[in-house]
């Protein structure tokens, strides 16, 4: 079996017929002034709770950057984003539960030492223009070092993306090649309106330098134009061919910037998994199972596209948001996604949206006008927004529907003030 099949097939492996979600949500660590925790004191106290709790710690170019207790995992980002990956589950208060003894864990270490967390789609100093993300020093890991390097030569904003952003991201499940088409046709169809439904800025009126007509969705545009080759939607999959096959090739042949394996990181550039193993770099012959495995799944996280396909898909368009709100927010997934006849009523109402130049173009829509603006079929973002919400209620248990009320509170600045 070539490597590329090895890519659909574990794509495949995913089935599922569960119908979890997993949360994950980017805090910045902030004192008083707004100003981050610096990397070795945030390193250091994630190696010494994650030994006191007795989970394993991950390290990183051999520095402790996360750890995993069994329903969770840590890691920090770029630029010391601090990362809580929630294990998949169906419970949405299982899910909160997990976070808020995480948050009762880590508060009183932070407020200790002057810091707090968080939630934003941008770090408010940098969003505000009162720091640069010049001002910013990145984690001291070979893997950022390359891409910080990579990122300045192949778009606008890889600064701003690495050094200042963070998200809130959900997996969902599939449960066959025909359930992974229609789910991610159709998330990524709606996915203008769960991206204004969950900006989060500090400054209603702040842009990126540049983009002054476009006071919305700030984190979006950073990612936009960070690098056509691994951003925005998964390419062709619109097409009516798409499926694990050519997901597993958009994976292959997305430059990799970077090699991660067996241990070691070196820079590869824009050379991709196929030149890597042509060029003999990757011997495949020699590869054992896990290390094949290991290997795919960096390939994977090389793809920065608004949806990762990999066991499941990655809904990677939300800002960072408080819990409350993030909860909210898989609510609303729960209630589309894992609904057939929702699925099925959004599929066919949007049938029309073919391209994903048009879906683009409601994003850039959105980005000028937010809430007001008009989108598909002459409805407002906020129409959209409105009707998405109603929808997934309609499919809810009346427990998940209280978390779903969290949605409205975080619209448009002129929304929350009415």
């Amino acid at each position: 079996m070539s490597f590329l099949e090895d890519i659909s097939e574990y794509i495949r492996s995913g089935e599922s017929e569960s119908q979890d979600l997993g949360l994950e949500i980017e805090h910045f660590i902030i004192n008083d002034e707004g100003v981050q925790m610096e990397f070795h004191e945030i390193s250091n106290l994630i190696n010494q709770v994650g030994r006191k709790l007795g989970a394993e710690i991950i390290y990183m170019d051999s520095y402790p950057v996360g750890y995993y207790t069994g329903e969770y995992s840590t890691s920090l980002e770029p630029a010391c984003q601090f990362e809580i990956s929630i294990n998949p589950y169906s419970d949405i208060d299982t899910i909160n539960s997990i976070y808020q003894e995480f948050r009762a864990l880590w508060e009183p270490i932070f407020e200790e030492r002057g810091y707090h967390f968080e939630t934003k789609g941008n770090l408010p100093l940098v969003e505000t223009g009162v720091i640069t993300p010049d001002d910013i020093p990145l984690s001291p890991k070979k893997r950022y070092k390359y891409m910080d390097e990579y990122f300045k030569r192949s778009g606008r904003y890889g600064k701003y993306m690495m050094r200042a952003s963070a998200s809130a991201q959900v997996s969902i499940d599939y449960s066959s090649e025909e359930d992974m088409i229609k789910k991610l046709n159709v998330l990524q169809k709606i996915s203008p309106i769960l991206m204004i439904m969950m900006e989060n800025k500090t400054d209603e009126d702040s842009t990126l330098p540049g983009l002054e007509d476009k006071p919305h969705l700030f984190r979006i545009q950073e990612w936009d134009d960070l690098d056509p080759d691994r951003t925005g939607f998964v390419p062709q999959s619109l097409d009516a061919d798409f499926g694990y096959d050519r997901m597993a090739e958009v994976v292959y042949h997305t430059p990799l910037i970077l090699l991660t394996d067996n241990g070691e990181t070196v820079n590869v550039g824009h050379q991709n998994a196929e030149e890597l193993v042509n060029n003999h770099i990757i011997y495949t012959d020699d590869l054992g199972e896990e290390r094949r495995k290991k290997l795919i799944e960096h390939f994977m996280s090389m793809g920065f596209f608004h949806f990762r396909v990999k066991k499941y898909i990655e809904v990677r368009v939300a800002d960072s948001v408080p819990i409350d709100k993030a909860l909210g927010y898989v609510a609303l997934l729960k209630g589309l996604v894992y609904s057939e006849e929702n699925l099925d009523r959004l599929e066919s109402e949007l049938e029309s949206v073919d391209s994903l130049q048009e879906i683009q173009d409601a994003v850039e829509e959105i980005e000028r006008y937010g809430l007001d603006a008009v989108i598909y079929d002459e409805r407002t973002a906020e129409d959209w927004a409105d009707y998405l919400i109603e929808l997934a209620g309609s499919s809810l248990s009346k427990h998940d529907r209280e978390y779903l009320k969290n949605v409205r509170t975080i619209w448009s600045y002129s929304k929350q003030a009415s």
